[in-house]
């Protein structure tokens, strides 16, 4: 049987766009991730990665080919036996293009910041101005 081409060995060195795109879909498939999370610990057969799921073995194949397609893992085969593994690669690739948007989420953690202690100012300030709030403590009489 031949082995599907990975998206690596189809798409050209620069088109990177197609490459995360191949990479996303397979990873929006929460048994996907299953998937690989399983192959994080080593090489796995795949009727053993299949265990868990309460799908059919074709199914899990199924699955297994878009990942390999995706150059997330890599399968062998002996005769009737198929062996994956991981192949993290293209997860860094991706991890690198969201990375670059990290500034971005990183100054709207900070506006957010200062907005949350400007709140937490003018609330404290409303406090101390209003009688009896809590803020302003009430004086005691000195004893001679």
């Amino acid at each position: 049987m031949a082995v599907p081409l990975r998206l690596a060995d189809r798409v050209p060195a620069g088109d990177v766009q197609a490459r995360l795109s191949e990479v996303f879909a397979a990873l929006a498939d929460p048994i996907r991730r299953a998937i690989l999370g399983q192959l994080e610990g080593g090489d796995r057969l795949v009727s053993r990665i299949a265990e868990p799921f309460d799908i059919s073995l074709q199914a899990v194949s199924r699955h297994i080919q878009v990942l390999v397609r995706a150059g997330l893992v890599r399968q062998e085969r002996t005769g009737r036996i198929s062996r994956c593994r991981l192949d993290a690669g293209p997860i860094f690739e991706a991890a690198v293009w969201l990375n670059r948007y990290s500034k971005y989420w990183q100054e709207q953690f900070n506006l957010l910041a200062v907005a949350l202690d400007d709140i937490e100012k003018r609330r404290l300030r409303a406090r101390r101005r209003r009688p009896g709030a809590g803020g302003a403590r009430p004086r005691r009489k000195r004893s001679s």
